[in-house]
């Protein structure tokens, strides 16, 4: 039940990016664009997309277990650290770039998306240089 659950998430999900233009790079960068010819009609779907995350987080702080029996998992962390702020800024670089952050990136690619081939083989090789250094880094502090 939990995989078709995520399956029809993930569906829904992938459409909306279709439908709001998300996973358009063009109408993306317009949007990020706010010096030039600014499309601030991505912004309706963010505030849209930010009520009803925040709504879900409030539901979800309230419950111990989720509408399919599992566990709800939450952040432990509140902070922001130096790390959040690097990772944030990469993340906002790449996206002003090539007008693609993950998500949307990999609907682009399975709608066939050209541009989306490079970005993801980009992403995918980011994580995994990612957690090469990370476990790295964590063998030599249990040394």
């Amino acid at each position: 039940m939990t995989s078709i659950a995520a399956l029809l998430a993930g569906l829904l999900f992938g459409v909306g990016l279709m439908i709001s233009g998300m996973a358009n790079p063009a109408k993306v960068q317009g949007f990020l664009d706010i010096a030039g010819r600014w499309d601030p009609s991505l912004a309706f779907v963010m505030a849209g997309a930010i009520a009803i995350g925040s709504l879900a987080f409030l539901i979800a702080k309230r419950r111990q277990r989720s509408f399919l029996g599992l566990p709800v998992q939450l952040p432990a962390s509140t902070a922001v650290t130096l790390r959040l702020v690097l990772g944030s800024a990469a993340f906002g670089i790449g996206w002003g770039l090539a007008g693609f952050c993950p998500g949307p990136a990999l609907v682009a690619l399975g709608a066939g998306y050209p541009k989306a081939i490079g970005f993801v083989a980009a992403m995918v090789a980011g994580m995994v240089v990612f957690e090469v250094i990370d476990r790295a880094k964590a063998k030599l502090q249990q040394a």
